[in-house]
């Protein structure tokens, strides 16, 4: 593994479903994130050899480190899903999902839902680093389930072994609309002495300075603040507030090359949705969006992106 100094502030892309997909990461990796995450994996699926979820564990060779998020609330299947993981090269950091909010993740006793049950959450952080061969363990939570317990809760994960959190910085009932206490987070770094990354809100160059300021955190992991500008990872690496429209043009083509390159065809159609954000704010976005919803075509789709890009301007 490529080594993950804290001893300057790393900057983490967050696992997002349906958008931090293998040719994603690969771009925010080339253009700036020091470490990348998977989509969340079900420990359940991973247990029963689900080939879907097998697949979504496929990285990009410059993801170096890579973590893999798995979600789980039974001990004997999260033992069973880690050593599973274990046959797999190039994963560097494996990290236990206990913020997500969604009802059906939640329903099934895992994500946000092991915050109500320290005792499960700690025991199964004990199981995977203990079962684990990989270099790190993580986990990623949120304040507190309805009340925020923040400090209760990292500690439980710094008793148990994890080598370093991630901080949403909202309650699961919060879920992501709630305002996000930054404070609540710079608590949770003073009382642990493992790293502290701060999530939550952080959409732009200006926000994760400030943020990394405010809590004093050894991090920021961002993840809608970068679909649709991934080089926030860029700005954050050199530490240029601007970006100019060539390297915007060129860091979208190469989304889109990396997203035919690993789904063939069926790239076209599920770039639309990264089509429609990086277009916002640009003069003539309405009518490339319009267009693109009708183009199947790979060339085609291409010749009109890269157009459009190279072409317009943001409007004022």
């Amino acid at each position: 593994m490529k080594n993950l100094s804290f001893n300057n502030p790393i900057y983490v892309l967050a696992p997002l479903a349906g958008f931090t997909d293998l040719p994603f990461r690969s771009v925010v990796k080339k253009f700036g994130a020091d470490l990348t995450v998977s989509e969340m994996l079900s420990s359940n699926a991973l247990a029963h050899g689900s080939k879907k979820t097998l697949h979504m564990l496929e990285k990009s060779s410059l993801e170096d480190p890579y973590s893999v998020q798995i979600s789980g609330s039974d001990i004997d299947i999260v033992r069973q899903a880690v050593e599973i993981l274990n046959e797999h090269d190039g994963i560097d950091i494996l990290d236990l999902n206990c913020g997500c909010p969604v009802p059906k993740v939640v329903g099934h006793g895992s994500g946000s839902s092991l915050l109500n049950n320290l005792p499960l959450m700690s025991d199964i952080i004990r199981t995977m680093k203990e079962t684990s061969n990989k270099e790190l363990t993580s986990v990623k939570i949120r304040l507190g389930f309805e009340e925020k317990n923040h400090v209760e809760i990292a500690k439980v994960v710094e008793g148990s072994g994890a080598d370093f959190l991630a901080v949403h910085g909202r309650t699961r009932v919060g879920k992501f609309k709630a305002a996000v206490d930054y404070d609540a987070i710079r608590e949770i770094k003073a009382a642990v002495s493992i790293p502290v990354i701060a999530n939550g809100d952080i959409d732009s160059y200006e926000k994760a300075k400030w943020v990394l300021e405010h809590t004093g955190a050894d991090g920021v992991m961002i993840g809608r603040g970068a679909v649709g500008s991934p080089w926030i990872f860029h700005q954050l690496r050199t530490g240029k507030e601007h970006i100019d429209a060539a390297l915007k043009h060129e860091i979208i083509m190469e989304h889109f090359d990396k997203m035919i390159e690993f789904y063939g065809d069926f790239g076209v159609p599920m770039f639309r949705k990264h089509t429609h954000t990086y277009s916002k704010g640009y003069k003539g976005a309405s009518v490339l969006r319009n267009e693109v919803n009708n183009i199947n075509d790979i060339n085609e789709y291409r010749e009109t992106i890269d157009s459009f890009f190279k072409n317009n301007e943001m409007a004022t």
